[in-house]
């Protein structure tokens, strides 16, 4: 198998984890009871890093593979200075949640949607803390654009991640954050320095798990979280 066919085969491992019965990322605090959440979608964008060479076919990912994530404006309302997939709350004018993830991507990073094949619509899930029912839109980056955060009042870096240093042990732990007299705990990464925890983390650890990618890894390491 050369490099390329195996980054490729991480799009096939991508798709049989979205038709997985069961991909949910654990337990998410559930919404109030009665309370109507607004409906919101994320893009899941894997991708290939053209600067990156690919690694030997027997690592779990191809070292080239890359997920898009940006780092949210510490002056929002909603989840400030937070990393986080590109995204956010469904329009009037947008079809569906595939609409509302490339959409938002793009004013958020400029990334130009005709590059995007949609893989999946993955199943909504509860973000209590902000009172949005988000669904993750799983997309594959057939055609690399340039991105970069586009209002900074929103979005202050877009980056790309290589999945490998996603999967080293040495960048996870368990995140531990407190919200009155609650303490909840949840996967997390640290990528030199930057801090990947909550929504975000939840769902590339099921996604991870799901694909056969994850590398085993100390759960026992855990970190407090500031909100």
């Amino acid at each position: 198998m050369t490099d390329r066919q195996h980054t490729h085969g991480a799009r096939a491992d991508l798709l049989a984890a979205a038709r997985s019965e069961n991909w949910s990322p654990g337990v998410l605090p559930q919404l109030p009871e009665g309370v109507r959440a607004r409906r919101s979608a994320v893009l899941v964008l894997f991708g290939v890093l053209d600067s990156i060479p690919a690694q030997t076919p027997d690592a779990a990912v191809a070292k080239d593979l890359d997920v898009l994530l940006q780092r949210r404006a510490p002056t929002l309302s909603s989840h400030p200075g937070q990393v986080s997939f590109p995204g956010g709350g469904r329009e009037r004018a947008d079809r569906d949640d595939v609409d509302t993830a490339l959409r938002e991507a793009e004013e958020e990073t400029g990334l130009d949607p005709a590059g995007v094949e949609i893989l999946a619509t993955l199943p909504a899930l509860p973000l209590a803390v902000s009172n949005h029912q988000v669904t993750p839109v799983l997309g594959w980056w057939t055609k690399p654009s340039k991105v970069a955060a586009v209002d900074h009042a929103e979005t202050v870096e877009v980056f790309r991640v290589p999945v490998a240093q996603l999967l080293d042990p040495a960048t996870r732990f368990r995140s531990v954050t407190t919200r009155g007299s609650m303490t909840f705990t949840g996967p997390a990464f640290d990528v030199d320095g930057t801090i990947v925890w909550g929504f975000t983390a939840m769902v590339l650890d099921r996604l991870f798990d799901a694909c056969g990618w994850t590398v085993p890894w100390d759960q026992t390491r855990e970190r407090p979280v500031a909100v």
